[in-house]
């Protein structure tokens, strides 16, 4: 969306046609006051050629409604996970995420539920108001066709994270919405499973019209309505509709089949693994929308706004190097669990039962996968691949003083050197114009595993997870961390699966195989709940976590209640009846 984004620089008046002012104002402070460039009359407003001028908004609001506290990764909500701590300077530097970590003391009126939530219904609100504006237009011009498709898969992004966050949601899909209908809405109209068709049907219309390509980037093609559709079917296929419990109580076959359908190879012609993981986390244009990144958000820098169209939802995750990011914030701080889930056997696999009695550091001779190096900075080695920043255990990498440990995100961080330039200080917190990828190859085909593993087609599960650790047995030799072992002591081993597996063998490799490629990529919670697994994988964690971590001792996660966040107490008083409250006596 870089060429998207540089549009938002004009501002668009547009005269007898209300419902397009609304939109443009409702991103007017972010934009500065601007000088209108142009006066559209109610007729062309409806002109193909200035469609772009009606939906701008709505892609806008990926980038300006979002903030650190309410990001739309949702990384501050992946840190429920065995991934990652909140982290900060300690436990009352975002106390309701801290409690949320702990699935302890969580009350309906914290203030990060209802953040999200008016976040994500305010960005709902553009892309309504831009679909009943196209519907006025020439249904039969192919661009109004496209762009139509395009903002019914931007419906369909924000119900998809309204849904993994909330379970019991309100659509906003209907056409010409007024006071009444929205005062009417109901977050049980449809059962858990009809929910997620509500989605898919956004998707499938917008898979029959989207191109292949986009000349602009950021635009969804086919191949990321594929994806996302083969994403929704997957969590589909875990039923979930027991009102009374959110535990997985069967697995679809019929939507599963649909993920195999949508994960086809040759609906991906145009898009491959990339030779090293981190070329999916640079900031510079040679690498940015790679030939991995089947959709992402697009960030700009230099575009005529104050800072730019910047990744203000990721400052929170800067680390606090002195001189360097002194207000930076650190958090979303990679766990030891996370770090010792790298750890290999001779045979360069993973230890799938064996949990660590010491933690891995840098310089045993504990075997591990390189995607460590790339996803977590461990004391040890260099931050950010920059070896004038080493990183070691004192205050300088953690500002809790080691409290949520030493570790560092790195996916979502900056080399320091290329402040100013894709770094920015902007108002004493640091933001960057680096992507933000939502859908990847890799996750295609561990999507494509998992449902042959689901199916008991293990031998087809098998291969697709050998084509990703086959990119990670490569990046021994041949990556930004392919000398790491001459130089730091580390030991590398990576080999691929074997033999015939069972069903349940083939679904603990996949599980384990989606944790080390996408992790510190906010899916690991909500793959903890699809599965059904969230209660005892976050249990064990806690137990075995808060042996050396002393914030998570008393941490208990409750089934049937911490799967989901509790619908905001604001939005339950305010529904005149309309909302009921998730399970779990909130």
């Amino acid at each position: 969306m870089k060429t998207i984004i540089n549009k938002l620089s004009s501002t668009i008046t547009v005269i007898g046609y209300c419902l397009l002012v609304i939109i443009l104002t409702s991103c007017s402070d972010f934009l500065e006051e601007q000088v209108p460039q142009a006066t559209l009359t109610q007729d062309e407003v409806k002109d193909a050629k200035y469609i772009d001028n009606v939906i701008i908004s709505a892609y806008a609001g990926l980038v300006t409604i979002e903030d650190m506290n309410a990001s739309f990764s949702l990384w501050n909500y992946d840190t429920r996970s065995d991934d990652a701590y909140v982290g900060g300077a300690s436990f009352s530097d975002g106390e309701p995420f801290h409690r949320l970590e702990l699935a302890t003391g969580v009350k309906t009126d914290d203030w990060p539920f209802a953040s999200i939530w008016g976040k994500m219904y305010k960005y709902l609100s553009r892309i309504s108001l831009s679909l009943d504006i196209l519907a006025t237009a020439d249904q039969d011009n192919a661009v109004i066709q496209q762009r139509t498709a395009e903002m019914k898969f931007l419906r369909a992004y924000g119900h998809f994270q309204l849904k993994r966050l909330f379970k019991k949601i309100p659509f906003v899909n209907k056409p010409n919405m007024e006071e009444d209908d929205y005062n009417n809405l109901s977050n049980t109209e449809y059962t858990n499973d009809e929910g997620w068709q509500q989605i898919i049907n956004d998707l499938e219309e917008a898979y029959a019209i989207l191109p292949a390509t986009q000349s602009e980037k950021g635009r969804p093609t086919r191949a990321a309505a594929a994806a996302f559709l083969a994403k929704v079917y997957l969590y589909k296929a875990y039923h979930q509709d027991d009102k009374k419990s959110n535990q997985v109580t069967g697995i679809n076959d019929a939507d599963l089949q649909k993920v195999i359908e949508y994960t086809a190879p040759a609906l991906y012609t145009n898009y491959a693994l990339e030779n090293d993981v981190h070329n999916n986390f640079r900031p510079e244009e040679q690498y940015e929308n790679g030939r991995e990144a089947i959709w992402g958000i697009q960030y700009s820098r230099n575009d005529g706004t104050v800072y730019g169209n910047l990744n203000f939802s990721n400052r929170l995750i800067v680390p606090c190097i002195p001189k360097v990011h002194d207000s930076g914030n650190d958090f979303y701080k990679p766990s030891h669990n996370l770090v010792d889930a790298y750890r290999t056997n001779s045979d360069g696999l993973p230890l799938l039962d064996d949990f660590a009695t010491t933690d891995y550091a840098v310089g045993t001779n504990q075997t591990v996968d390189p995607r460590l190096f790339v996803t977590v900075g461990l004391p040890g080695t260099p931050y950010m691949f920059n070896t004038n920043f080493m990183m070691d255990e004192t205050n300088t990498w953690s500002r809790g003083g080691g409290a949520y440990g030493y570790f560092v995100s790195l996916k979502q961080n900056v080399d320091p050197e290329l402040t100013d330039i894709y770094l920015f200080n902007c108002d004493n917190q640091w933001a960057s114009s680096m992507n933000r990828i939502v859908f990847r190859y890799a996750d295609v085909l561990l999507m494509r595993a998992e449902a042959y593993a689901q199916l008991g087609q293990t031998a087809e599960a098998i291969a697709q997870v050998n084509l990703v650790r086959q990119r990670a047995a490569n990046m021994m030799n041949s990556s930004i961390v392919a000398t790491y072992p001459n130089k730091y002591g580390i030991h590398y081993a990576v080999g691929k699966y074997n033999g015939s597996y069972s069903k349940e063998e083939a679904m603990k490799i996949v599980k384990m195989e989606r944790r080390l490629e996408l992790a510190m990529e906010s899916e690991r919670f909500f793959d903890l709940v699809r599965w059904g697994d969230a209660a005892k994988v976050i249990n064990k964690y806690y137990t075995d976590e808060g042996r050396t971590m002393n914030f998570l001792k008393g941490a208990f996660f409750t089934a049937d209640k911490n799967e989901y966040l509790p619908i905001p107490h604001e939005q339950i008083a305010a529904s005149n009846g309309h909302y009921e409250q998730n399970c779990g006596q909130w």
